[in-house]
């Protein structure tokens, strides 16, 4: 079981939870999660809650392989408006913002957010963790090499596994040396990783959970799935059921997802095989 303050509520994560991926961009390489328009992504938010996800991640640009970055002004302009009207309509939920500019985040959780999501676990803005560590929020470290735009040209590992758990050994610890006191870890499937790399980790993920760290997996309609079976982000939500459950069985304990009914049921139903 884990625990993460959110600040001052407890998110108790004693079976898996999910996360609702909101994007308020018009770029998101998933067609069906582009919310440009705050009722859109009012509208959105509501629905994922009453699917039942326990979190909501709010993000403002595509972090696509080569996807543009489109700069911090843009990404504030688009996600405090969404996260102050989610606040408002919906003031119970847990929102993320998921970032990696120090002062989007922090403007973010001024607004509403409780949790900061960062794809570049602080290696694309090195004011990241000390900020995450002053504010007080849990923090989501993700391993990625190089930047959205670049990460393809940095698919390359002897042992992806043991190099993806080094980086995360020392990651963890810079996060708690800084002071941030809940970190949750994401080994980053498709961020700098072939097809081949993701099943890998897919495969490996228990091994993660040395780390004593709640574990989030991102594999929703990703190219991992579509590209396997020769299809398409559109078409791929049983596919992402399908890993998402192996997931599950491996460690996983929150599901980031563009589709949250289906999510929460593959936990359920994972959850009484396993207590069965």
């Amino acid at each position: 079981m884990f625990t993460l303050n959110c600040k001052g509520r407890m998110l108790v994560i004693d079976q898996p939870i999910v996360m609702g991926i909101i994007n308020v961009t018009p770029d998101s390489f998933y067609s069906g999660s582009r919310k440009t328009v705050v009722d859109e992504v009012l509208r959105q938010a509501e629905k994922m809650i009453g699917e039942g996800a326990a979190i909501l991640d709010i993000g403002g640009q595509s972090t696509r392989p080569g996807s543009e970055d489109i700069g911090m002004e843009g990404e504030l302009a688009r996600v405090i408006p969404a996260i102050e009207a989610i606040k408002m309509r919906l003031p119970e939920s847990t929102i993320s913002i998921d970032t990696y500019y120090s002062r989007v985040a922090l403007e973010a959780v001024s607004a509403g957010a409780c949790m900061v999501n960062d794809i570049s676990s602080g290696t694309l803005d090195n004011q990241m963790i000390p900020t995450v560590a002053a504010l007080n929020v849990p923090y989501i470290a993700m391993h990625m090499k190089g930047t959205p735009k670049t990460m393809n040209d940095f698919a390359h590992y002897e042992d992806v596994t043991l190099e993806v758990l080094d980086f995360f050994i020392k990651k963890v610890e810079e996060c708690r040396e800084a002071g941030i006191k809940d970190v949750i870890v994401d080994v980053g499937f498709g961020f700098a990783k072939t097809i081949a790399h993701n099943f890998t980790l897919l495969k490996n993920l228990s091994i993660f959970k040395i780390l004593e760290k709640p574990l989030l997996v991102g594999l929703s309609r990703k190219a991992t799935i579509y590209k396997t079976l020769g299809t398409s982000p559109e078409e791929a939500l049983n596919g992402t059921t399908v890993l998402n459950t192996i997931a599950l069985q491996h460690g996983a304990s929150i599901l980031r997802v563009h589709d949250v009914k289906e999510a929460v049921e593959a936990v359920k139903l994972t959850r009484e095989l396993q207590v069965g």
